[in-house]
């Protein structure tokens, strides 16, 4: 059985939807960016995928992917320097629990 565009995209779908609850559901900050980066890498999927099946002589999908894994690099070196600065002020990372500001 061969894998086509259809399985492809049903995995995406599922990678897409897992990040949006994890998002959702989750009260972590470091597990609101992992759930932030599974997003950006079933969109990298979609393109990968419509690039080999639908565009198969183009490049686009290969260089729009290229460019999302950039972006989503530097989102993750800036989210992590303000995760850590977030921990250092309040010594949690935790959305929900109430914090004092410092003085």
């Amino acid at each position: 059985m061969q894998i086509g565009l259809t399985h492809i995209l049903v995995l995406s779908a599922t990678l897409f939807f897992i990040g949006v609850y994890g998002f959702l559901t989750r009260k972590n900050l470091i597990s609101m960016l992992m759930s932030i980066e599974l997003m950006l890498n079933s969109a990298n999927l979609n393109f990968i995928a419509f690039n080999k099946y639908v565009w198969p002589n183009k490049l686009e999908g290969l260089f729009f992917t290229l460019f999302i894994i950039a972006i989503a690099a530097a989102e993750a070196a800036v989210a992590m320097a303000i995760i850590i600065q977030v921990y250092r002020q309040f010594k949690s990372v935790d959305v929900d629990e109430p914090t004092i500001m410092k003085e």
